[in-house]
């Protein structure tokens, strides 16, 4: 029949084929359960038909035995009368009715058979029907995740990774550039020392200087007159407390101290 023909397509159809296939898998998904929907109720209704007809040619048949019966009884009846061609006229038409009874239990059965096909079909349509809604939902979830993925795997894709990171290199390496710029410009003039830190230092130099000429005079014989010592002493003397002086000061205004 052409309906299960149909039918039988759809079921025999690679559907995942059909999805790869289809511009939107979803709405193909959907328009197949559709026409699965379609087709059920299609052959509900030629099974409702075959169901009328074999009910309708099972009355028929009955009513041809109950004539075939009703001839039999009437013609035992003249038998039993004596009148034996009143009896051969009812046998007659019992033949015929037999006749009507043949033809009908051969219609009756072939419907029937029929019927009972058509039955099956219908059924096992449902059962595919139901199978193919369990089936709707996942089917369409795989269809969005494969979506998902590609997309993901086209946007990753269209990102060239070495460039970026090459971008990034060498901002890192630009950022690094202007910092040491601005450390040397700030140890250049300089920036972030107090004025009594600055003074501090240069007279920790100078305490050096002077440390460094004593040593050298004394390694080279040339150590001055002790007159010329207790000038040089006085003069250590007096750079040391002002050292102490300019720390005691950048105590007071809260600056770390160096050393």
């Amino acid at each position: 029949m052409g309906i299960f023909s149909r039918i039988s397509d759809i079921f025999k159809a690679n559907i995942n084929d059909m999805l790869d296939k289809a511009e939107d898998p979803e709405k193909l998904v959907k328009q197949i359960i559709l026409d699965m929907q379609k087709e059920l109720t299609k052959s509900t209704q030629a099974l409702g038909k075959a169901v009328a007809s074999e009910r309708m040619v099972e009355k028929q048949y009955r009513n041809a035995c109950a004539v075939s019966a009703s001839w039999e009884a009437r013609a035992k009846a003249a038998l039993k009368a004596g009148d034996t061609e009143l009896a051969k006229k009812a046998l007659a038409s019992k033949v015929k009715a037999d006749e009507d009874v043949a033809n009908y239990r051969e219609m009756y059965e072939t419907i029937s058979n029929q019927t009972e096909a058509i039955r099956s079909q219908v059924e096992a349509l449902k059962a595919k029907m139901q199978e193919a809604k369990s089936r709707e939902a996942m089917l369409i979830a795989r269809s969005q995740m494969a979506d998902t993925q590609k997309e993901l795997a086209q946007s990753m894709g269209g990102i060239d990774t070495s460039s970026s990171f090459d971008k990034l290199a060498r901002m890192e390496e630009r950022i690094e550039r202007k910092e040491a710029e601005a450390a040397a410009f700030s140890e250049i003039l300089g920036a972030g020392k107090p004025e009594e830190v600055a003074t501090f230092e240069e007279l920790e130099r100078s305490a050096k200087v002077d440390t460094e000429l004593e040593r050298l005079m004394t390694e080279m014989g040339m150590m001055p007159e002790a007159s010329t010592d207790d000038q040089l002493a006085a003069l250590q003397a007096e750079v040391a407390a002002a050292a102490a002086d300019a720390q005691d000061n950048l105590a007071e205004a809260g600056a770390p101290a160096e050393t």
